[in-house]
């Protein structure tokens, strides 16, 4: 949390000041009653469901991934260090939507073409929007995360792995003891601004037809346009998405400290 100080500098003042005013504008002259329509509560929870959920399931699985693709850089052969270091080069050097697409529009439309795969039971998963989604932030997460844990893989002290070696610990259990703790020590003041970002990064999803808070504005606005003005019905919805967004942002915000002192 930002201290009284922190809050009084000027620039932070006017932006504060600035936002205030924008939304005190939206409030007092934008239309309202939709808010109580069961109709637009529903899109709205939907949308809140969906990214939150889409953000912990990319998180804990781009974070399950990222750990072996640190490794693999960090002390692994080079037929495994380097597809990782390809790997994390692509997905941090191209833009999030454009994985997206390809994910989505290239790779997705690919699976109906396959013989059998209509009758599967993976077809459900195949044909749906929101496991790409999921499974396009979760590799941006690996992405990242993957070179951040290979710097954590390297900072550990080599005189402990050694030391662990020399007492005959086996391998795997000197990894899981003593290695990988300490690489996720090492890691965890980067998680808090890395779960913001990738909080984020969840509104892209709405360009592949999934539902999050960003994609129910549009829909909101274009059932209540034809009631009043567009201006009196387009600001109520838009402030409303990015207020949505605030609990969970501060709440990772306010968790950055905490991994900091367990550093």
């Amino acid at each position: 949390m930002l201290s009284l100080r922190e809050l009084l500098i000027p620039r932070r003042m006017v932006m504060i000041v600035v936002a205030i005013g924008l939304l005190a504008l939206c409030f007092i002259y934008g239309r309202w009653d939709w808010f109580w329509t069961d109709k637009y509560q529903k899109l709205m929870l939907t949308g809140i469901w969906n990214t939150l959920v889409m953000l912990v399931l990319s998180m804990t699985i781009g974070m399950l991934m990222a750990i072996p693709l640190g490794l693999a850089q960090a002390v692994g052969p080079w037929w495994l260090a380097r597809p990782a270091q390809a790997f994390c080069g692509v997905i941090r050097g191209t833009p999030l939507l454009l994985q997206l697409f390809l994910l989505y529009y290239g790779l997705g439309s690919l699976f109906p073409s396959i013989p059998g795969i209509r009758e599967s039971i993976f077809w459900p998963i195949l044909r749906d929007a929101w496991y790409f989604g999921v499974f396009g932030l979760s590799l941006s997460v690996a992405g990242y995360e993957g070179e951040v844990m290979r710097g954590a893989f390297k900072s550990v002290p080599r005189g402990q792995l050694e030391a662990s070696v020399a007492m005959g610990m086996p391998r795997f259990t000197m990894f899981r003891r003593i290695w990988l703790p300490q690489a996720i020590q090492r890691v965890l003041p980067t998680l808090g601004g890395e779960t913001v970002l990738q909080l984020k990064a969840t509104p892209l999803v709405a360009m592949i037809t999934v539902t999050v808070v960003p994609s129910s504005t549009p829909a909101t606005v274009a059932s209540t346009t034809h009631a009043a003005s567009s201006a009196d019905s387009t600001s109520s919805p838009v402030a409303a998405a990015p207020v949505t967004y605030e609990p969970e942002r501060g709440r990772a915000i306010s968790l950055s400290p905490v991994f900091s002192r367990r550093s």
